[in-house]
């Protein structure tokens, strides 16, 4: 008899995120998985963000190794914990389950993950969420989407992010965002920057995810 150890991990996965999404459901607690490249600005986005959030906000950080990140979202008086893989290249629903008692989701609105730096592995596991958002620096090269069209296919949301930087890094946005909507015409596209004394599109973002939110809210 052939075991699919693949299939059996993915299942295993699947039925961890549905408890977890069930459980933050019950708590009112809407989740978020952000997914990007080492060095796109995951962690940059979420310390310009969070004072446009009205809400009380708690966030997993996931790396492979050390706190930093987890600290500077720390140092942002919002509730963090961060998860350190040991060299895996994502986080799967079983890591983000047993951080979870270490918030009081009673008092939690929003659960925001960072996933570990990566456009391939994060892709396929499910960690719970109601919104998957795909963080992308133009930094990297504007041809991405079309490399990784499965990490862009799952995606809820796509960031663009380093967006002053696309001219000095010779990418046609327009060009981008056509990728990306060919790749996933219902993928919402989103223009950012999230420099200390350049921002663009949080103001929007922030509007975009409380809209979300308070939509989800109407429909339960």
């Amino acid at each position: 008899m052939k075991l699919d150890l693949n299939m059996s991990l993915m299942e295993k996965n699947d039925a961890i995120a549905a408890a977890i999404r069930a459980e933050l459901q019950q708590q009112g607690v809407y989740s978020i998985n952000i997914i990007g490249s080492p060095g796109a600005g995951k962690t940059s986005l979420l310390e310009r963000l969070l004072p446009h959030l009205p809400l009380q906000t708690a966030v997993i950080e996931g790396d492979l190794a050390t706190a930093r990140d987890a600290q500077r979202i720390s140092a942002c008086a919002v509730p963090a914990v961060q998860i350190n893989t040991d060299g895996g290249c994502h986080l799967d629903a079983a890591m983000i389950k047993k951080v979870l008692p270490v918030f009081d989701l009673a008092k939690t609105d929003l659960l925001i993950i960072e996933n570990v730096g990566n456009l391939v592995c994060p892709t396929g596991f499910d960690l719970g969420e109601d919104l998957r958002i795909v963080l992308l620096s133009l930094a990297e090269g504007g041809d991405k989407p079309a490399k990784y069209p499965a990490t862009f296919l799952a995606a809820d949301l796509v960031l663009l992010n380093k967006i002053d930087l696309a001219e000095l890094c010779d990418v046609d946005i327009a060009q981008v965002k056509a990728e990306i909507a060919q790749i996933n015409p219902k993928a919402e596209i989103l223009e950012v920057c999230c420099r200390k004394n350049h921002q663009q599109g949080l103001e929007e973002l922030a509007a975009l995810l409380l809209a979300k939110i308070n939509a989800k809210k109407t429909q339960e």
